[in-house]
């Protein structure tokens, strides 16, 4: 099996992201395989074209949307996220978004 790319893990970790919840670029970096890399995941973001990415379901470390409030693309990315079930404030917070349990969290409760 061929090892994949940074870009192919990155978009492996979107994927993964389950719908109604949120992570941060970071996290996504992260989990990728990527640590300290989350402006390699806003970059990849920024150049999608594949409709099928879950890319709204990505957000800022401290939980806001990151497009500027009130642009097209702060408006679809909200308008996704509340189809989703996720609270978003009119200002792009996301309430209560949930941080991905790490393994040992998972394991250990």
């Amino acid at each position: 099996m061929a090892a994949r790319t940074p870009a192919e893990r990155i978009v492996a970790a979107i994927r993964a992201i389950p719908r109604g919840e949120v992570a941060g670029y970071g996290h996504v970096a992260q989990r990728a395989g990527l640590p300290g890399r989350a402006r390699m995941v806003a970059r990849l973001l920024s150049r999608n074209d594949d409709p099928t990415l879950p890319w709204h379901r990505v957000l800022r470390s401290d939980g806001r949307i990151a497009f500027p409030v009130g642009s097209e693309g702060f408006v679809e990315q909200c308008d996704r996220l509340r189809r989703e079930g996720v609270d978003v404030t009119d200002e792009g917070r996301v309430r209560t978004a949930k941080r991905a349990r790490t393994l040992d969290e998972a394991v250990w409760g």
